[in-house]
């Protein structure tokens, strides 16, 4: 019955986790056809009956965004006007997050547009993780599941690391996140003081905590030109820190990112497939990718059998 009712589509935003995830849950990925006209419009037929059905797409909206996102809205259309029963988007990574809030006059709240146009367009349910903030999760009329990359960062973390481990938070902003891990590993914490002049540069940077010694892990939710990242490793090290090494649940690694960790201090730089790496980060040996294809699997096995997704947490 399991079999039956359930059907996983996929967009073309991160087609082998989409598989990864089919694999765990013990069903094949539903076919649906997603290509481009000669102008660029996008083009999508189900390849499938969804008459009645529980349907999961999954499409984070990673790089190309516009391009994703609106492949997802438009195979959301299909399948309501499909009479799917239940639309359930998968969004491993949740694209336009960062301007969750006004922060200047004349700017636009674009997680909240995200939102809207994902409830508009037909989505009951959203399963995501790591959001940039959690408080995205209300701008939501519908159920959203937001889970953690935490148990998997956390287990590659507890194997590699053993002694004098220090957990350092970027930012401020995530130092809730980053004393969570510190309590789980028994480890220290820190915090990198940084000020910001505009999006995607900072400047000034002091080391909050005691580092002398240590080896450093930064945390953070996501990485995309690595600029953050690799300035504050260079302060780690001047701060006497002996290795430093950073774990983020999103690789976006847009831009100078690459060539930013490859000059960095930063020995080893740890993301999930949330986001399929770009061939210029494949070759890059500073980056270990770990699977979460378990995780958004059970997650979704769990939603649909109507049993707690929090549990995984405890």
């Amino acid at each position: 019955m399991f079999k039956d009712e359930i059907k996983i589509f996929a967009g073309n935003a991160n087609l082998p986790l989409a598989d990864e995830i089919c694999s765990y849950i013990g069903v094949p990925r539903s076919s649906a056809e997603v290509r481009r006209f000669s102008d660029g419009e996008i083009f999508v037929e189900l390849g499938e009956n969804v008459r009645g059905r529980d349907i999961y797409l999954i499409q984070p909206t990673c790089p190309p965004v516009n391009d994703h996102l609106m492949e997802l809205v438009i195979m959301v259309d299909a399948m309501r006007r499909a009479s799917a029963r239940r639309i359930t988007a998968v969004l491993p990574y949740y694209g336009y997050a960062r301007q969750d809030r006004k922060v200047a006059p004349r700017v636009p709240i674009t997680a909240k547009v995200v939102a809207e146009m994902l409830m508009v367009v037909g989505v009951r349910r959203v399963l995501t993780m790591d959001l940039h903030a959690g408080q995205i999760q209300g701008f939501f009329n519908i159920p959203v599941d937001n889970l953690y990359a935490a148990p998997v960062l956390l287990d590659y973390i507890a194997k590699t690391f053993q002694n004098h481990v220090v957990m350092v938070s970027p930012d401020a902003g995530g130092v809730e996140r980053t004393r969570a891990f510190a309590k789980r590993l028994n480890a220290d914490l820190a915090i990198v003081d940084k000020r910001r002049a505009r999006a995607n540069e900072c400047e000034a940077m002091n080391v909050i905590g005691d580092v002398k010694g240590k080896i450093a892990i930064l945390l953070d939710d996501m990485v995309d030109t690595a600029g953050t990242l690799c300035s504050a490793a260079n302060v780690l090290v001047d701060s006497g820190a002996t290795e430093v090494h950073a774990c983020c649940s999103h690789g976006v690694l847009s831009g100078p990112a690459i060539e930013r960790l490859e000059k960095s201090q930063i020995k080893s730089l740890v993301i999930t497939n949330s986001i399929p790496l770009s061939e210029k980060a494949k070759v890059c040996k500073k980056i270990k990718v770990l699977s979460v294809s378990a995780l958004l699997g059970e997650a979704i096995k769990r939603i649909h059998s109507e049993d707690s997704v929090s549990s995984l947490f405890v």
